[in-house]
């Protein structure tokens, strides 16, 4: 019985295990990695297993950084059934596709920026046809409804409370006679997070691979009336400025929160009749799969829809379609711009931060997590100038950050998720998360509950069955009981970097260029720029 991590180990993305148990060889996600250009690079290398080889997968929840290299596994081998919930299911049929459409639009400008470099064409990662055959493959599975994709394993589906349609995962394995249980945290949301129901909690298991995305420090508690208190505030004080509110939004689950939220606020009357236009068709389209599965609602949301008629169609609320009526939007004042990506790295929300970013008279509203080396962790962390699309942008508007959307547990709600756990577990592995909050969720597991953690690297392997055995044996000479048993590291671990090369690049362009326009002094600026140079030969 053996794990290897082959992502969001040392990271927060790239979510990828893979579980070799009972003469199968699955994994459980299969994401795309995320946040610095170095970090994502990782997606155009080889997979460092045989996809041919993999008999099945299981989906944690419809986040590309899960779900987003399953069109890859397809195109380099794999031909096994997907299995996730119903409406991950749905969520995946447009997000998959979108993925593609984005590889192939990344791809073509870069291709235009190498030939004028004389430098090669890269080829996309993989391409709608991949897309469609990895969605054809895929399988809806009702949650807390036990299925067995291979002899000897049984899987079930538990609510995570993360997104519409996620879930942890419990594998129960018969090996040699003997039972395992191993949990699949995915993602775990918080209590009272909106529209989807609380994560459901589990007692007992003997290995659990568990998140850590804020596994070492707590978010200020932020309630719902605080968090619409919030938003109140920050809308009616953007409008007596009379510019745009702009909100990088993921299109899935963070987009359909901030409606529930501007719903709730405009049938108060806390609010004006703002337009709020979402500029995404993948968010329109996500937004009807919610519609679909109001079974996962939670009292609130049920609540303002049987008030309302509907959490998403109210007539100061508009979705876009082409890029026409994108573009559009660059001429209006008093309007709400909601865009993805979330994070600022990619999408339409660039464009929008190019044209609007420099105006003082604008507000840019983050509302979720913003990892290292992304533009919206740079613009949210206070920088004064920032590169978008080669060009320098000068950050003039007024920047908040409305807290209460995480779709992550910090450490606090961790500890409470796991405070259900009755038995010791054998080992937990926690994973998904820069190294810090990865060993800081490790060390306060060790300390309050006692328990045996570690934070594996990538590619690290780990075999179960031999981590029993030494436990016995280490019992038996009354010796301290090793944590974990290394098999092999099938690739050098990754250590994620807060700003990796492109970013340094970036920072450096930035600073030449304000050394350029504030140094006058031709004799001082030849002298610097001719000592960079000899630094570079």
């Amino acid at each position: 019985m053996k794990i290897t991590f082959h992502g969001a180990a040392g990271c927060v993305t790239g979510s990828c295990y893979l579980v070799e148990a009972a003469n199968s060889r699955f994994l459980v996600d299969c994401g795309m990695f995320q946040g610095s250009k170095t970090l994502k690079e990782n997606n155009y290398k080889e997979f460092a297993f045989d996809p041919s080889t993999i008999d099945f997968v299981l989906i944690t929840h419809a986040h590309i950084d899960h779900t987003g290299l399953l069109p890859k596994l397809v195109k380099k081998g794999f031909n096994g059934p997907i299995y996730a919930t119903l409406p991950t299911v749905d969520l995946l049929q447009f997000l998959l596709p979108d993925s593609a459409r984005i590889q192939e639009v990344e791809v073509f400008q870069k291709n235009k920026r190498n030939a004028r470099k004389g430098l090669p064409p890269v080829e996309p990662i993989y391409d709608e046809i991949d897309a469609d055959k990895a969605f054809s493959m895929l399988k809806g599975i009702e949650r807390y409804r036990a299925f067995s994709p291979a002899q000897n394993i049984v899987v079930t589906f538990h609510n995570a409370g993360h997104v519409l349609g996620s879930s942890f995962i419990e594998i129960d394995i018969n090996e040699f006679g003997e039972k395992r249980k191993i949990v699949f945290s995915g993602d775990l949301g918080e209590d009272d997070h909106p529209i989807i129901n609380d994560p459901d909690r589990i007692k007992n298991m003997d290995f659990l691979i568990v998140e850590s995305t804020y596994g070492d420090r707590n978010r200020d508690i932020v309630t719902k009336e605080q968090r619409l208190d919030k938003i109140a505030e920050v809308f009616n004080d953007a409008e007596k400025r009379g510019g745009k509110i702009i909100i990088p939004a993921f299109s899935l689950e963070r987009t359909q929160d901030l409606l529930h939220d501007i719903m709730t606020l405009k049938q108060q009357k806390r609010i004006s009749r703002i337009p709020v236009y979402v500029d995404s068709p993948l968010a329109k389209e996500l937004t009807q799969v919610f519609v679909k599965y109001t079974d996962c609602y939670d009292e609130d949301a049920k609540n303002l829809l049987n008030k309302m008629g509907s959490l998403f169609n109210h007539a100061d609320i508009k979705f876009t379609n082409g890029a026409d009526e994108s573009k559009a939007l660059n001429d209006l004042n008093n309007i709400v711009i909601m865009s993805a990506s979330g994070m600022c790295d990619a999408g339409r929300i660039k464009h929008h931060l190019k044209h609007n970013l420099w105006n003082p008279k604008n507000t840019v509203i983050f509302v979720g997590y913003q990892a290292d080396g992304t533009l919206g962790r740079l613009i949210s962390e206070g920088a004064k100038t920032v590169m978008i699309h080669g060009e320098e942008v000068k950050v003039g508007a007024k920047i908040e950050t409305i807290y209460g959307y995480s779709g992550h547990a910090d450490q606090n709600g961790l500890m409470k998720w796991l405070s259900a756990i009755e038995n010791e577990p054998r080992n937990i592995f926690v994973t998904h998360g820069e190294p810090e909050s990865s060993q800081g969720l490790c060390k306060l597991l060790e300390e309050e509950r006692g328990f045996k953690c570690i934070a594996p690297k990538m590619g690290e392997e780990y075999d179960l069955l031999k981590f029993e055995l030494s436990k016995l044996a280490a019992k038996a000479q009354k010796a301290n009981e090793p944590q974990y048993v290394l098999v092999r590291a099938t690739s050098p671990a990754y250590q994620s970097l807060a700003r990796d090369s492109h970013n340094l690049y970036a920072e450096l362009t930035l600073k030449l260029s304000e050394f350029m326009r504030n140094n006058k002094n031709e004799a001082e600026r030849c002298s610097k720029l001719q000592n960079l140079l000899n630094l570079m030969s």
